[in-house]
Formats: structure tokens, C-alpha cells, sequence
């Protein structure tokens, strides 16, 4: 294995450093762009100049903006996303409480979606022109045309309360529980995803198969069967995984929708709150968290692009 091409791994992290900073400056002006007072939504009822004066004291927010980014940037460094308002504990650990069905939203959105790409790209790809090419062609075009939360709707609609298949919305206690209640939004997501993915995977196929690699080897008498598994899938492969790092974005934006239209108690049905509640400190943290796990999984596309393809040399 030639290290060379996995020195950029060393560098990456410093290069990101700036992207990060870019993303906390963004974060922070956007959630004080936000309507409203956090002060006012916090006491409702019950607020009175006294106790708004006292609540905004208490929490920084009758300080200049630059002083409050100030603070908000030195807390960050520390590892501090400050105390939520609403929910009076430090952010970091509400935010971490979250993290288990996010991660297990994503994680199986991805897996399935790979599941369906996969085989219908590969089933595509050698019926180029066939029926079953026209059918797959057809699912990602009413894919990419179809909102998630409706998808969403129409599955409970279907599987929950038609057949009683799977719950209509939770998240569960035991893992079986869990699996059990995320089969329909990772199912909801990845038909979403999947349709994106394979658009891309067929035309990939489709060039790899007129390869002048898969033409020497077939010219070896190599079965084509064989070439397609050595050849044509694993170089089809790498634009795919570029591709998800790029759409990492709107991955964890559905799962903002998602997770509040499954009720799963996840990081985006916190942030929703948060935006609706004005607790700026839950909805930076989360923002944050985000931002990090986004440029993180491109860092790791990358890597696995480099393992994947021996041509490619990251700089």
C-alpha cells in the first residue's frame, strides 16, 4: 500500500479548520436573525421588564453582538455550547442525549438506499434500453420528483395504518423495538436517496462497461459476469461515494423532516424546537454538530475514494 497518496489525511484537518469558522460565524448571525425574543418566549406569560432584564443578563443576550460571539467562540473552543434556555442543562450533553437516532436515521437511510441502488443501477446498466431499464428510469424521475414528508405520509398511510406493518411514529426502548420503529423513515429516505444514487451509478456502469479495461478483458476470455464484479462495479463505485458526501447536506436536512414527522426524538426535531422556542444556545449547538459531522463524512469519503481507487491522489 503506497502511504504517499494518505498524506492528505495529515493536512485535511488543518484545511477544514477555516470551513468551520466560516460555519460558526454563519450560525451565529442566522440565530440571532431569528424573530422574536428568547427572553419573551422563555417566561410567556409571566414576563415583566424586571424579569426580562434579569433573564437576558443571565444569559448574555443584553450584550453587544460581536461580545456575545466572543463569548460564544471561547466557549466553543472549550468545548461549551453553552446552557439550553428552555431546557436549563448544558447544550453539549442535551445535543449528545440526541445523537443515537439521528446516527441510526442516517446510518440506515444510507445502507438501504445502497441496498436498492445497487441491484436496480446493476440491473439497468446491463438491459440498457430494455423494460426493466425504462421501469428504473422511471422510479428515479418520480423519486427526485417526490417531497420526503409526503413519501413519508403516504407510507404510513400504507404499511401503518392500512396494513399495521410497522408504528406510525416513536422511536422505541429495546434495539429490536428500534429497528422495528426506524424501518419506515429510513425506508422513506433511502427511496429519496436511492433515486439520485442510481441515476448516477447506471451512467456509471454504462461507461465502465466500454472501458478499455473491460474490453482487454474480455478480449482475455474473461466472463462478463466476472468483469462486471472486478472491473465495471468497483470503479462505478467512487463517483458514488462522492455523491453521498455531496448530498451529506440534504441527508441530514431530511432527517430534520423526518424525525419530526416520525416523531423521533433525534438532533433534528431538537433543532426544530429550538428555532421555534429561540433557544439560540440548542440551536448553535446543534448547528455546529451538524456542520462538524458534515465536513467529517466528506473527510471519510475521501479516504475511502483514495482506498477504493489506486488513481486517485488527494492533495
Amino acid at each position: 500500500m503506497n502511504l504517499a497518496r494518505y498524506r492528505f489525511i495529515l493536512s485535511r484537518p488543518l484545511q477544514l479548520l477555516p470551513v468551520l469558522f466560516g460555519i460558526s460565524v454563519i450560525t451565529f448571525v442566522l440565530v440571532r436573525s431569528i424573530p422574536g425574543d428568547p427572553a419573551r418566549a422563555l417566561l410567556g406569560s409571566r414576563s415583566t421588564p424586571d424579569a426580562l432584564i434579569k433573564i437576558r443578563a443571565q444569559y448574555g443576550l443584553d450584550q453587544p453582538l460581536w461580545m456575545q460571539y466572543f463569548y460564544f467562540l471561547k466557549n466553543l473552543l472549550k468545548g461549551d455550547l453553552g446552557q439550553s434556555l428552555l431546557y436549563k442543562v448544558d447544550a453539549l450533553q442535551l445535543i449528545a442525549t440526541r445523537i443515537e437516532p439521528t446516527l441510526f436515521l442516517v446510518a440506515g437511510s444510507v445502507l438501504l438506499s445502497l441496498l436498492i441502488a445497487i441491484p436496480l443501477a446493476t440491473l439497468a446498466a446491463r438491459n440498457k434500453g430494455g423494460w426493466s431499464d425504462h421501469l428504473i428510469r422511471l422510479f428515479t424521475t418520480a423519486g427526485l420528483g417526490l417531497p420526503a414528508f409526503w413519501l413519508g405520509i403516504m407510507l404510513i398511510l400504507l404499511l401503518s395504518v392500512q396494513l399495521g406493518l410497522f408504528p406510525v411514529s416513536g422511536y422505541g426502548r429495546t434495539w429490536p423495538d428500534k429497528l422495528h420503529h426506524m424501518v419506515l423513515p429510513c425506508l422513506t429516505i433511502a427511496l429519496a436517496l436511492s433515486a439520485v444514487l442510481v441515476r448516477n451509478l447506471r451512467a456509471s456502469m454504462l461507461m465502465e462497461l466500454q472501458a478499455d479495461h473491460a474490453t482487454a478483458a474480455r478480449a482475455r476470455g474473461v466472463p462478463e459476469r466476472t468483469v462486471f464484479r472486478r472491473h465495471v462495479l468497483p470503479n462505478s463505485l467512487v463517483p458514488t461515494v462522492n455523491l453521498l458526501a455531496v448530498n451529506i447536506g440534504w441527508l441530514i436536512s431530511g432527517t430534520v423532516v423526518i424525525e419530526s414527522l416520525f416523531a423521533i426524538p433525534g438532533i433534528g426535531q431538537l433543532l426544530v424546537r429550538g428555532i421555534f422556542t429561540r433557544d439560540y444556545m440548542v440551536v448553535q449547538g446543534v448547528a455546529m454538530v451538524l456542520a462538524c459531522a458534515t465536513v467529517m463524512v466528506n473527510f471519510l469519503a475521501d479516504v475511502v475514494t483514495v482506498a477504493i481507487d489506486p488513481r486517485v491522489n488527494m492533495r
